[in-house]
């Protein structure tokens, strides 16, 4: 009986992982400045202060890096920041994705409204805002509340770049058994089923 060399061999596949939000992303999903003053002035709103959220956030986490200094080395520092770093870009990228879907919901309510057909969604009597009018300041609100959380964002990475020395970047996490995906699942069962 000869054996076959290749089934000695152990094929090592590269582990894959999952990657989070970066700080490109939340650009791409949340207002920038001139975008959230439009909305600010468009629907009556508080012109939020950016560069405030921006700077009281990177000095937020300089403070913080400062103090914790004496108690932590610099790989541990790293790995702290890397988090807190990873908890604002989720959190802005989150708020990001929201603020998009209201956008899209607001832009559907104003096109059906705009049919002088569909009884509806007529805006209700004078006085009291229609369906579409509400998705519009919903999305509103969502805009300046995204702009807010990308410019906390903003504001910790470049304290992290600022501490650490290096840009910021996701961490990139494994894939809990990423052999067995859907297909592969299906494929086996069903194989199975031939006997």
């Amino acid at each position: 009986m000869t054996t076959n060399a290749r089934s000695a061999r152990h094929v090592t596949r590269p582990q894959a992982t999952r990657r989070g939000p970066t700080l490109e992303m939340v650009l791409l999903t949340c207002p920038d400045t001139a975008q959230a003053t439009l909305i600010s002035e468009s629907f009556g709103l508080v012109v939020v202060d950016g560069a405030g959220i921006r700077t009281a956030h990177e000095n937020l986490l300089v403070d913080g890096a400062t103090v914790l200094s004496e108690g932590l080395g610099e790989r541990a520092m790293q790995i702290h920041l890397q988090r807190i770093v990873g908890s604002y870009i989720g959190s802005a990228h989150g708020a990001g994705q929201f603020y998009s879907r209201a956008v899209t919901e607001a832009r559907d309510a104003t096109a059906k409204a705009a049919n002088n057909l569909r009884d509806e969604d007529i805006d209700g009597p004078v006085g009291f805002t229609g369906n579409a009018q509400r998705k519009r300041e919903f999305a509103a609100d969502m805009g300046l509340q995204a702009y807010s959380l990308r410019m906390a964002a903003e504001g910790a990475v470049a304290a992290y770049e600022e501490i650490v020395g290096e840009a910021w970047k996701p961490f990139d996490r494994p894939v809990e058994n990423p052999g067995r995906t859907l297909d592969r699942k299906a494929t086996e069962v069903q194989m199975a089923a031939f006997g």
